[in-house]
């Protein structure tokens, strides 16, 4: 069978109908939403905001910030219309096995392991160190030991002291697996505490920092095209078109968690409606949010702020110096920021399991990924094996930024999706479709290019990452997937073994 075998529309439907031997559906639209805003906001705004500034694009960040929207919302059309008319778990892996083959399907889902795992890790050492920042800014308690809080190949500035383990980073992300294993719905619940907490402290923001914005900070607005090197001796373009690319790369980590609503279709209780709602829905909320809290926050502090004394705290630090009497304001971004690194973390645990599910039925993976806990309906050991491997890279190794690597991943993924639709919208013009993306193939078209565009932006460092990875991915797919995918063996995929029914279901 060839490597660009598809996946049959049919089973994929039938999978997505039989709800007796799936994923319980539990979420409702507004669940999505609320998914999608704990997945969007959280890193990407507090930290990746300033640092976008600092290296990229001044206060023309907010420019960034449109095109990454746009690029996002182009996306999320698309993604729209395939999850209202594939409503099944798996995301841009199971619209690209329907309609771009088999090795094209391996790829994103390899792809999307890169997202989500790798997310999930680098954001759970940030939620570590912001936990610190909590004990010791707002408790006024000790932090916890150095040795405790870094891994083994972290060494005090003063050298003194080296890492052992960074322990928060590993509860955080064995806490977080033990509740999706639990169950979406209380996840979902969980996540929506969260969302609303934070949102409320990044309206704050919004709202009392625009009285401490100084215009001369605004001015020019679109920095004129230079290099900045950082502290690293990192070159980066600043200013003029390439700076607001640059930028806009930057700050599409911000964006990143909108996609993960697509991953819960199988367990949406009416995805054909419910999905392009909870997809477009929280992309618009953080659109408006991201653009606004840029805008208060390059004019609150100049650029060099953030290049110097700003840091990854730079958020709290511009608060604490600029908006004179809001030190509370500053100990609420702190709880916010942990809050916000929290929801992250879960929804990329969400997110990865989900596709190892369906990776995993199909064959690709191995079938204990599949397999569903009898009382909970959740992929349990896929959540177990992500909860082993995110959880040893959290507690062992250096929290480096990786997030524009993260962000290429997610923009291959997305220009897969658009061109999925086109294809869809030619191979099987007559499935019934929910939400209908408009001006196809202009709409998926656009997408592609504007996600191209960040992509160059990016520069050709992260392009060597992103093909040594996919790298990796084909050795494993050549070594095992081609012998065991169930498409290959038999043209068809079959549902993992039905898990006993419990007595009573929670």
């Amino acid at each position: 069978m060839s490597l660009f075998a598809k996946k049959p529309m049919h089973l994929l439907l039938e999978e997505a109908g039989d709800s007796s031997k799936g994923l319980k559906r539990t979420l409702s639209a507004g669940a999505l939403v609320a998914l999608g805003i704990g997945a969007i906001i959280g890193a990407g705004l507090f930290v990746r905001t300033a640092a976008a500034a600092a290296q990229n694009a001044g206060p023309s960040v907010t420019i960034g910030f449109i095109i990454a929207a746009i690029g996002c919302a182009l996306a999320g059309l698309c993604y729209a219309e395939l999850s209202s008319s594939i409503p099944i778990s798996g995301s841009a892996y199971t619209y690209t096995y329907a309609t771009m083959g088999e090795l094209m399907a391996w790829i994103i889902g390899w792809d999307l392991v890169l997202e989500y795992a790798v997310g999930a890790a680098t954001v759970g050492i940030a939620w570590s160190e912001y936990l610190n920042k909590l004990l010791v800014e707002v408790l006024h308690t000790s932090p916890i030991p150095y040795e405790w809080c870094h891994s083994p190949f972290q060494t005090h500035v003063d050298g003194t002291v080296s890492g052992i383990i960074n322990l928060p980073a590993l509860f955080i992300v064995v806490l977080l697996s033990l509740l999706l294993i639990k169950g979406t719905s209380e996840s979902a619940f969980v996540n929506g505490i969260i969302v609303i907490t934070k949102v409320s402290i990044v309206i704050l923001i919004i709202i009392l920092g625009w009285s401490f914005i100084n215009e001369s900070n605004h001015h020019p607005y679109i920095p004129p095209a230079t290099t900045y090197v950082d502290h690293a001796g990192i070159s980066h373009s600043y200013g003029g078109i390439m700076g607001i690319l640059g930028a806009a790369g930057t700050v599409f980590f911000a964006f990143i968690g909108f996609d993960a609503v697509s991953t819960a279709a199988q367990e949406t209780k009416n995805p054909k409606t419910a999905m392009p709602i909870g997809i477009l829905g929280s992309l618009a909320v953080c659109t408006v949010l991201y653009i606004l809290f840029a805008h208060v926050l390059t004019g609150m502090a100049p650029i060099e702020f953030f290049r110097t004394k700003g840091g990854e705290a730079s958020v709290v630090a511009a608060i604490s110096e600029y908006m004179t009497g809001y030190g509370w304001l500053a100990k609420l971004v702190t709880v916010a920021i942990l809050a916000g690194f929290s929801s992250v973390i879960l929804v990329m645990l969400l997110g990865q399991s989900r596709v190892f599910y369906s990776m995993s039925k199909d064959g690709l993976l191995p079938k204990m990924f599949s397999d569903l806990h009898p009382k909970f309906k959740t992929p349990h050991k896929a959540n177990l094996f992500i909860l082993v491997l995110v959880g040893l890279f959290a507690a062992f190794i250096p929290g480096d930024v990786v997030g524009d690597m993260t962000s290429i991943g997610t923009l291959f993924a997305f220009m897969l999706v658009c061109i999925a639709v086109i294809i869809l919208r030619k191979t099987d013009p007559d499935l019934p479709r929910q939400f209908k993306a408009p001006w196809v193939p202009v709409v998926p078209v656009l997408g592609v290019l504007v996600c191209g565009a960040m992509i160059f932006g990016l520069g050709w460092t992260n392009w060597l990452r992103l093909f040594g990875w996919l790298a990796i991915g084909f050795i494993i797919y050549f070594g095992y997937s081609v012998k065991n995918s169930v498409l290959r063996k038999s043209g068809k995929t079959v549902f993992p073994t039905d898990p006993p029914k419990p007595d009573i279901l929670d």
